[in-house]
């Protein structure tokens, strides 16, 4: 069983390099510019739109992922935003899956009715974790640029919490 807990900020380094790493290896975050701590904290731990976040832990009590739900100024007041990431090396098996367990429980007990999530296009991994997870296409952003001008669709897609 994966350990989860609402991130502190003695886990910021160890989320800040995961990351980084994935804004690194490319292709998989709409981020293209590697975080410092400070803004890491700053965006994850802090931010005033933040709903909560949560760590994975691996048996030996490192992070292995985190999760991240928010507001976000384009989405109606009962939708949260999600964003997730997972340890590239060494990989945690369901790192994603009890994160979101937990995540979505939390939504739903702050009266969420549904989390949105927008992946690129080309980030078949992260498509394919947020249909696993329930989440059904609602809307796409075409064309989005990169930092290089190159375009990249964004695709949206929520989860609808269950009432009661």
């Amino acid at each position: 069983m994966i350990a989860v807990r609402p991130m502190m900020p003695e886990d910021v380094a160890a989320a800040c390099r995961i990351l980084n790493q994935i804004i690194e290896i490319g292709g998989t975050t709409a981020f293209e510019t590697p975080f410092s701590e400070a803004l890491f904290a700053q965006s994850y731990l802090d931010g005033p739109d933040k709903i909560c976040c949560h760590v994975a832990l691996d048996r030996d009590g490192e992070v292995a992922g985190f999760q991240w739900l928010g507001s976000h100024a384009k989405l109606p007041d009962d939708c949260s935003d999600i964003a997730t990431f997972a340890r590239r090396d060494p990989v945690l098996k369901g790192v994603g899956r009890a994160l979101f367990a937990e995540t979505s429980k939390h939504a739903a007990a702050l009266g969420f009715s549904a989390i949105n999530a927008t992946i690129r296009a080309d980030n078949r991994q992260g498509l394919s974790y947020y249909d696993t997870m329930g989440f059904l296409d609602y809307s796409v952003a075409y064309g989005v640029p990169l930092r290089d001008g190159t375009p990249v669709d964004r695709i949206s897609k929520r989860f609808e919490l269950r009432k009661g």
